[in-house]
């Protein structure tokens, strides 16, 4: 007989539920049965009752099973690159997570992420007294990130607020003991560092989790009442900057010619001190080769040098020797053609040099042995 034959039919898989032929059970017994511990657990009954209940049961056990999904999908964040995250248990401190995507214990955990990368900035600004008793106006900036994520969460109430109110301490502190003129001029280098390093003296018993990346002086102004006078001296200062670097220019060129000039005199004296000795040299021989014959024949010696003697003095001046012994005659003599003539014939001579100069060498010999030759006679 076929299972599916009408009457008492023992053989449906699906009604025998037990011994060899046991079939998959019906998907409403099912349902009823998951519908039946459910509704025990929250307090229902596990007796079969009407399909009201069993849908119930099903519907509370799909929103749980969805409830589940969306809690653990709730869960996932993600931490960028230049971020650290901490991780808040219930409130209290516990760890530190990387970048990536991460799950946490949703309404168990919370995570803050802190930008560790990130410079940023911070300005301050306002006008102060300074050391001289004067009111200036100062703005600094100053860039800083974060090194120590817990520090800067969990350290003080909010860091970046504690980190203004630590430099405008730093700054009226170091404006309140430097001088107007260095602030508005030559010292806001000095300046500058200063407020640094009092800064990092501020914050590091505090440990903020923060450091100071580079601070910049952006402005100093006086008051605008006496603004320009202070622009008159410092405009008088710059000047005297200009003027000092103009003197070491002047200074650096001048000495080199200086050390020249002295090289060359000294130079030139050498000169002079070895023409001297030889000039020295050359009378000493001259007087050695005269002293014979001025010992043989002293009177015509004597006379041939002051003739000699007057011969050079008188060739270089204007004046004329005439010898008017034995006569009363007056004489006339035209100077002005004479000196005339005597510029003319410098100026023959001069430019006859280069042809006589080649014509020496034959001229002398002659003349000077004719002098000799007179020179002998006389003597003799």
């Amino acid at each position: 007989m076929a299972w599916n034959e009408p009457g008492n039919n023992e053989k449906d898989p699906w009604k025998n539920k037990g011994g060899k032929n046991q079939g998959p059970p019906d998907l409403d017994d099912l349902l009823k049965d998951i519908g039946n511990k459910f509704g025990g657990i929250f307090g229902g009954k596990k007796s079969g009752g009407n399909s009201g209940n069993s849908l119930s049961s099903v519907g509370i056990m799909v929103l749980l099973i969805v409830a589940i999904l969306v809690y653990a999908f709730t869960g996932f964040y993600t931490i960028k690159e230049a971020e650290k995250g901490i991780v808040l248990r219930f409130g209290q401190y516990a760890g530190l997570v990387e970048p990536g995507l991460r799950w946490k214990w949703s309404f168990v955990e919370r995570v803050i992420p802190v930008d560790m990368q990130t410079t940023r900035d911070l300005p301050s600004a306002g006008f102060m007294l300074t050391q001289d008793e004067n009111v200036v106006r100062v703005e600094m900036q100053i860039q800083y990130r974060v090194v120590d994520a817990r520090n800067y969460i969990f350290s003080v109430t909010n860091a970046d607020d504690s980190l203004s109110q630590s430099l405008d301490s730093a700054l009226r502190y170091v404006i309140g003991h430097s001088k107007m003129d260095d602030i508005l001029t030559s010292g806001r280098e000095e300046v500058r560092q200063a407020v640094w390093k009092e800064l990092d003296k501020i914050i590091e018993p505090y440990n903020l989790g923060l450091i100071i990346v580079d601070v910049n002086f952006k402005d100093a102004r006086p008051p605008e009442e006496v603004k320009d006078a202070f622009d008159d001296a410092i405009a008088a200062q710059e000047d005297e900057v200009r003027f000092l670097r103009e003197a070491e220019a002047y200074a650096r060129g001048i000495e080199p010619r200086a050390r020249g000039r002295v090289k060359r005199l000294e130079q030139e004296a050498l000169a002079y001190k070895a023409q001297v000795l030889l000039d020295a040299e050359g009378e000493v021989a001259r007087f050695n080769k005269l002293l014979p014959e001025y010992q043989a024949a002293p009177e015509v010696t004597r006379q041939r040098m002051y003739l000699t003697t007057m011969e050079k003095v008188y060739s270089n001046t204007s004046k004329v020797m005439v010898d008017v012994d034995g006569g009363n005659n007056m004489m006339y003599l035209p100077l002005d053609k004479i000196m005339q003539q005597q510029s003319t014939g410098q100026r023959v001579i001069q430019q006859s040099l280069p042809s006589v100069n080649s014509t020496n060498s034959t001229n002398t010999a002659p003349a000077l042995s004719g002098r000799n030759d007179r020179f002998n006679s006389g003597r003799n």
